[in-house]
């Protein structure tokens, strides 16, 4: 297993927790817990950000296969070459814009609507694991070109 497998089973088992937590809470006192939707949102993007990164590493992302798989071994080689430098380049631009959007944040003081906690400490995992999938993606990348056709 890798990092982003243990970061995506923790998260899933906090949102699991707090989430039970919260619905138990909810029918005995009939009022809940402010915090847990705005840290349930938080835990969902790491999960999905970790376990896009997984897919990446483990070659199952989201593709037409007939297109990919299909052709001589050089015609998919090059596709594969395509596909992970597009995602690569969306990684890197999602890393630089979620970054501007994190420091507009932070200067602005920006605050959650629940719980008044700054905004920045939800929304800094974006471009720090967007990062994440951006070297993964470039390790990729180094791997289909250096590969024999």
């Amino acid at each position: 297993m890798i990092l982003e497998d243990w970061v995506s089973v923790l998260s899933m088992a906090l949102l699991a927790i707090i989430t039970f937590a919260n619905v138990v809470v909810r029918y005995l006192t009939s009022s809940s817990f402010a915090w847990t939707e705005e840290f349930s949102i938080f835990l969902l993007i790491v999960v999905t950000m970790t376990a896009g990164s997984t897919a990446f590493v483990r070659n199952q992302h989201i593709r037409i296969e007939f297109i990919a798989d299909s052709g001589s071994p050089s015609r998919q080689r090059s596709l594969a070459i395509l596909s992970a430098l597009c995602t690569l380049l969306f990684f890197i631009a999602l890393t630089i814009l979620s970054g501007r959007m994190v420091y507009d944040e932070y200067t602005w003081g920006d605050t959650s609507p629940a719980i008044g906690v700054p905004t920045w400490w939800y929304s800094i995992w974006v471009p720090v694991l967007s990062g994440v999938i951006s070297l993964r993606m470039a390790g990729i990348v180094h791997r289909l070109l250096g590969a024999r056709q």
